[in-house]
């Protein structure tokens, strides 16, 4: 069938998502916003752009010439009133857009200059983003949902201009479809466009002078965000600043006031487009605005309008908000900017490899095995402030794939003065020294940094995971003010004055993935895996393997929850995809409980359950292990294979959607009620 007729055919057969509309040739149509194809008019079609249900009724899928009359890729420039959020919960994501867009070369990168709706358009548009030390290419077709002939998620102010919501598509086909793209961090975002380095700063432990902290920051190119976590999800406090919604901060500025003296404003966006602070030197009722000469507003391009930017000062400031995002720019970023090049940046590529490189934390056995990298800081700052003569550094770790993966280790960093005689530390040297930096706590995130201060000279850098053999592959980029030597550390293979090891197989239980696709197109119907057809697909396994009769102790209870704690859109049935991620969960926790299960009896007594989780990467409390013994265990307090796969994924996916939902990092969340339904009932 030829690729025309192919189109056609798929348009108008009984599965696809709703009629085509008279009079409109291109737009798609669906109540649920499935996309179907539309006809054939030789633009391109994103045949990649991940396939998804959007909850609302009526939508089409427009391109955007259908929408208004005459669209324009760019109006005038790219600026920061050109990001509007729609119905989507990504303030997180537009907040650095609204940041990137202060910065034209860095804005031109992601958004390539040259893309049309009029001379060489083909339907196609390019963006670009930083994926772990790379600028990867995306690319998409011109399709948006709207309503009404109305955009449902981000917009720009201009009603013809459209490049900030086919960044805001790009970026979700990236992260796995718009859904991807409701609750995150606006530090990811400004990672993935910028390359740059970001640091959290909690408000309370920031310098005394915050004006002259946020001054050099912008300077040299940084980009800020912030939010005030203490209140319900984008509820307002009595000066209309939403809780836990990100702003961007774009400009700090002194005005010399009528009576001669001068007043700090700080210049704060909502990426909303309205939606502003209500307090002293509000945009729409601000009497202290009238001591400011109109030369001074004008210079600064305040307008009296919501447009979701606002100015407040700089105490309003720092009582309103209590958390910032700060993303450091290196100097292949600026490169072509006539900013001062704040950091000079140098990149490693590592991996932790079970039995080899994955050694776990300080004061573990393996320890010594982990990653190696010898620092050289070369000049210290043109500080005339400090009396050490030290070199300001920023160490980041990042792991990689950790979305696709689904597998969210908890990371580290520790810091140590290097030997004199050679680049790389011993086991014995480890036993002896204590780090001279380190982070305090091992972090799921998937980037931790560090900042450090410390004169010329040489250190060892140790990037690891709370566990031993934890397996996973990392960046680690190292930023310094005036340049540094880094290199990763070749050490022995083996340490004489390290104890002997105990060597598990590596060999998986489990059959792989691939091995197991034609089991599940067997027992799958329709490439749907409901619980009784997963019941049946692990029995099949289970009865003929390492764990034979532990078959028997699984039921169809535990591959209901099996589904539902895998099922992220309520569907009660995995896909292939969905299957792949719970297969590899599977092969690396069974790996564990056949490790811990000492005398084969394929169960785990209660006293082996802690260790097993721990190598699982999973950290529990002495009362949640009470909780996980009276929930988990049988009356014997042991537990079964099948019941310690369920234990492992109901914790694991618990800490997830924690994750999900703690938007800013700050370790606590706030529902809603029907929220909390959601998901308390469907586990």
């Amino acid at each position: 069938m030829s690729e025309q007729r192919r189109r056609l055919s798929s348009t108008q057969s009984p599965s696809s998502a709703g009629p085509r509309t008279p009079g409109s040739a291109g737009s798609w149509f669906s109540p649920f916003a499935t996309r179907p194809r539309p006809w054939d008019d030789g633009l391109f079609i994103d045949e990649g752009f991940p396939v998804e249900n959007i909850p609302r009724f009526n939508v089409r899928w427009k391109r955007p010439k259908e929408i208004c009359q005459s669209p324009q890729f760019i109006v005038d420039e790219a600026t920061r009133m050109d990001v509007c959020q729609g119905e989507l919960n990504d303030c997180w994501f537009l907040s650095a857009v609204a940041s990137l867009s202060l910065h034209q070369p860095l804005l031109e990168r992601v958004v390539p200059h040259g893309q049309s709706f009029q001379e060489g358009y083909t339907g196609c548009f390019v963006f670009q983003f930083w994926q772990y030390g790379k600028w990867q290419q995306v690319k998409i077709d011109d399709f948006l949902p709207t309503v009404d002939g109305q955009l449902i998620y981000l917009k720009s102010s201009v009603k013809e201009e459209f490049w900030s919501s086919l960044l805001e598509k790009a970026y979700a086909k990236l992260k796995g479809g718009y859904k991807a793209l409701n609750m995150g961090f606006p530090h990811e975002a400004m990672v993935d466009m910028t390359g740059g380095v970001t640091e959290l700063f909690n408000f309370m432990a920031l310098p005394r002078d915050v004006g002259h902290f946020l001054r050099t920051l912008l300077k040299k190119g940084a980009l800020i965000n912030c939010a005030n976590v203490q209140g319900p999800l984008e509820q307002r406090n009595k000066f209309g600043i939403l809780f836990r919604h990100a702003y961007s901060v774009t400009g700090l500025e002194k005005f010399r006031t009528n009576s001669g003296g001068e007043v700090e404003l700080v210049r704060v966006r909502n990426p909303w487009g309205k939606a502003e602070w209500e307090g002293p030197w509000s945009d729409m009722n601000g009497p202290e605005w009238n001591q400011i000469s109109a030369e001074q507003q004008r210079q600064v391009g305040r307008v009296q309008q919501e447009d979701g930017e606002f100015w407040m000062a700089l105490t309003d400031f720092c009582l309103n908000f209590d958390q910032m995002e700060v993303c450091h720019l290196t100097e292949a970023t600026l490169s072509g900017m006539d900013a001062v090049k704040p950091w000079e940046c140098t990149l490693h590529h590592g991996s932790w490899v079970y039995n080899i490189t994955a050694g776990g934390p300080p004061g573990g056995a393996r320890y010594w095995q982990n990653p190696q990298f010898k620092l050289t800081l070369l000049e210290e700052d043109d500080d005339p402030s400090d009396p050490e003569q030290t070199c300001t550094f920023l160490v980041a770790l990042m792991q990689k794939y950790q979305r696709l993966s689904g597998i969210q280790l908890a990371i580290s960093v520790h810091i140590y003065k290097a030997r004199p005689d050679q680049g790389y530390l011993t086991y014995l040297d480890l036993g002896l020294l204590q780090p001279l930096l380190s982070l305090n706590t091992y972090s799921q995130c998937r980037e931790v940094v560090i900042r450090g201060r410390l004169p010329p000279g040489n250190y060892i850098i140790i990037p690891s995971t709370s566990e031993a053999n934890q397996e996973g592959e990392f960046i680690l980029r190292i930023l310094t003010e005036k340049g540094n030597i880094s290199t990763f550390s070749q050490k022995p293979q083996t340490d004489d004055n390290a104890p002997m090891q105990e060597i598990f197989p590596v060999k998986s239980v489990l059959p792989s993935t691939a091995a197991t696709e034609q089991l599940f197109q067997k027992h799958c119907k329709n490439g749907q895996c409901q619980p009784v057809h997963l019941f049946n697909l692990l029995k099949e396994i289970i009865g003929g393997g390492a764990l034979a009769e532990s078959e028997k102790e699984l039921s169809l209870e535990h591959c209901k929850s099996f589904v539902v704690l895998m099922d992220n859109k309520g569907f009660g049935h995995l896909d292939w995809t969905q299957f792949q991620s719970l297969w590899e969960k599977f092969r690396k926790w069974t790996n564990v409980f056949v490790q811990f299960d000492k005398n084969k009896s394929c169960t785990l007594d209660y006293t082996e359950i802690l260790p097993a989780l721990t190598a699982a990467g999973l950290q529990v409390d002495d009362f949640l292990l009470q909780l996980i013994g009276q929930r988990y265990t049988d009356p014997d307090m042991t537990v079964s294979y099948p019941g310690f796969l369920h234990l492992l994924l109901k914790l694991n996916s618990m800490i997830q959607k924690f994750y999900i939902h703690d938007i800013m990092g700050t370790g606590t969340v706030s529902l809603t009620y029907r929220q909390w339904l959601y998901l308390t009932m469907y586990n």
